[in-house]
C-alpha cells in the first residue's frame, strides 16, 4: 500500500512538475507572441482547412443579407453600399456601421457592441501595450481562416503612426490589429461571430479600398474626454482634434 501511495504521489508531483513548466513557457513567450502568433495561426489554418474570401461570402453572403436588408431599407441605402466607415468607440465600447449610396450621403446603419477589448484610453504606442490604437485607418485586407472566425485588418501602424512613432524614437510600434469575432482579444476589438460576417460580408461587397476605420478613445460628438484620462504623449491632442473633425461627418439625424 506505501508503494501505491508513493508511485501517485510521484504522479502528481511529476503532473505539477508538466503544469509549471508550461506555464513558464507561456510567460516567457509572451515578449515573442508577435513572432510566434503568424506560423500557429497558419498550422491552425491548415488543420482547419483553408477558405477564401469568395468562399466565405458564399458561405454567409444570404444570411448577413437577410439580417442587414432590414436596416438598409430604414435608411434608404442600396445593399450592398459604395463606401462604408467604422467608427469604434472605446470608451462606450460600440461599434457604430456607416455606409453611403450612389449620393455619397452617409446614414448610420447599425450600432455593434464590442465584446471584448483590452487596455486603457489612450493610443497604442509600442508592441505588447495591449492597446487599441486611436486614429483614422484603412481597411488592409480581409482574413478568412481568422482563428477568431473572420477578422478585417486595420492599417496600423499608418504613415501617422509610423511619423509619430519616429518622432518619439519609438521603433517597435506593434501589429496585427483586427476587428474579429469571439467574445475576447488583446488590442483588437472582438465583435461575436455573428457582427464579424456582417462586417466581414459587407467589406468584402463594398470594397476593401472603400472601407475606413475611426478608432476613437470616446464618442467626442457627445463627450469629452474623462477627467482620470490617463498620460498620453503631447502629440495627442492634435490626434484628437483630427478624430473629432472626422467624426462631425457622421451625425446621426434626430
Amino acid at each position: 500500500m506505501q508503494t501505491d501511495n508513493s508511485k501517485i504521489s510521484h504522479i502528481k508531483n511529476k503532473r505539477i512538475y508538466i503544469l509549471l513548466f508550461l506555464l513558464m513557457l507561456c510567460v516567457c513567450a509572451i515578449p515573442f507572441k508577435s513572432y510566434i502568433r503568424r506560423p500557429f495561426s497558419a498550422i491552425v489554418q491548415v488543420v482547419k482547412g483553408q477558405k477564401n474570401v469568395a468562399e466565405r461570402i458564399e458561405q454567409f453572403g444570404d444570411v448577413v443579407r437577410i439580417r442587414l436588408t432590414p436596416f438598409f431599407n430604414t435608411i434608404g441605402v442600396p445593399y450592398p453600399p459604395k463606401r462604408m466607415t467604422l467608427v469604434g468607440l472605446k470608451s462606450e465600447k460600440m461599434l457604430e456601421v456607416w455606409v453611403a449610396g450612389d449620393n455619397g450621403e452617409w446614414k448610420c446603419l447599425k450600432s455593434y457592441p464590442i465584446l471584448g477589448m483590452s487596455g486603457n484610453l489612450g493610443p497604442k504606442l509600442k508592441e505588447g501595450d495591449m492597446q487599441v490604437p486611436e486614429g483614422i485607418y484603412r481597411l488592409e485586407a480581409l482574413n478568412p481562416n481568422s482563428l477568431f472566425h473572420l477578422a478585417l485588418r486595420v492599417d496600423y501602424p499608418n504613415q501617422d503612426d509610423r511619423r509619430r512613432g519616429a518622432e518619439d524614437g519609438r521603433s517597435d510600434l506593434g501589429s496585427d490589429i483586427m476587428i474579429h469575432g469571439k467574445q475576447c482579444s488583446i488590442g483588437c476589438l472582438a465583435m461575436g461571430d455573428d457582427a464579424a460576417e456582417d462586417l466581414f460580408v459587407l467589406a468584402a461587397l463594398t470594397g476593401v479600398n472603400n472601407v475606413s476605420i475611426i478608432l476613437s478613445p470616446v464618442d467626442f460628438r457627445v463627450n469629452n474626454l474623462p477627467e482620470n484620462m490617463p498620460h498620453t504623449p503631447v502629440w495627442t491632442l492634435q490626434l484628437y482634434e483630427s478624430i473629432k473633425q472626422e467624426l462631425k461627418k457622421f451625425r446621426k439625424s434626430k
